[in-house]
């Protein structure tokens, strides 16, 4: 089994970026051969492809495909690898040589490489995800469907329902002030701000009613707008949320806050950390997989 990273106990995060270490031996140690990590079909289903890190320094042909990373000398004990949005990044001690690091790439070649295409097909998928900033068009809140309507007549950005619209059509109208002719930055600004104003309401709501059930106190709340993780818990007590979570629905904000505040209980991963999530959210393995499936939204 692949070794798991090492975790800071005092802030802990719900789908950060990706990341290895290789346990490394002390300089006066003779190296164990390192354990291989299981196959994951993905990798080897990859047609060739080059991977490349925009500060990339270093270069590797991993199981045919190349693969161009960031290398960093860094003050630790192992070598590391963190695949995020731009790419692969090496960090190894300064003792350990480049040999080693080689042998490493190779020995996580599978984990590498379907990390970086998980990572190609969120941007793909966010690429998609952007906003046609204009009179008529829908977001996501709560889980439905909201279609942006422009109206001087209202002000700021006013949520509307109709409870007697055809079968599949929106029932959900955002009104937002402005003239017909505004630039889509400022319709943009203008839903984001509603957005968030209505996410610090329902994630404020939402925590302390999950706080009273698991019997901790969250002493901040505040909203993230990170690219690569929905929430994180601080060891003092401080919540961080990503706004976008309302797209979402309830279901799945609630399972994010209830994460979040176990780790208020649980400073890690454990099995007694999803028994404490499991005490307020029997089910909540269902709303999991819903932000697995789908990463995080761009509405730029």
């Amino acid at each position: 089994m692949p070794r798991a990273p090492a975790v800071d106990p005092s802030q802990l995060s719900l789908f950060g970026e990706a990341t290895e270490t290789v346990a490394q031996p002390t300089r006066a140690a003779a190296a164990a051969p390192p354990v291989m990590a299981p196959p994951q079909p993905i990798a080897e289903m990859l047609a060739p492809a080059t991977f490349r890190h925009p500060r990339a320094s270093h270069e590797a042909k991993l199981n045919g495909h190349t693969v161009a990373y960031e290398f960093r000398r860094a003050r630790c004990k192992s070598i590391g690898f963190v695949v995020g949005a731009d790419g692969l990044v090496v960090s190894a001690p300064r003792w350990v040589g480049r040999g080693e690091v080689d042998a490493a790439l190779q020995e996580k070649a599978r984990w590498i490489l379907a990390k970086l295409q998980e990572q190609d097909e969120r941007a793909r998928r966010l690429t998609s995800a952007k906003v046609d900033w204009r009179d008529g068009t829908t977001i996501p809140f709560l889980g439905e469907t909201v279609i942006v309507v422009l109206d001087t007549r209202s002000t700021g950005a006013v949520l509307h329902s109709a409870e007697d619209t055809l079968p599949g059509l929106p029932r959900l109208t955002l009104h937002v002030g402005l003239p017909q002719s505004a630039a889509p930055e400022q319709i943009r600004d203008a839903v984001q701000s509603w957005l968030q104003r209505q996410a610090r309401r329902i994630f404020d709501e939402r925590c302390r009613h999950f706080a009273a059930q698991l019997g901790v106190r969250m002493t901040r709340l505040s909203l993230s707008s990170a690219t690569t993780r929905w929430g994180s818990a601080g060891a003092d007590g401080a919540i961080r949320l990503h706004w976008r979570l309302v797209h979402f629905a309830m279901p799945t904000i609630d399972y994010v806050v209830a994460h979040e505040l176990a780790h208020l209980r649980e400073m890690n991963h454990s099995a007694a950390f999803w028994d404490v999530v499991r005490s307020v959210l029997p089910d909540y393995e269902r709303a999991r997989g819903t932000l697995r499936d789908d990463m995080l939204p761009v509405f730029d």
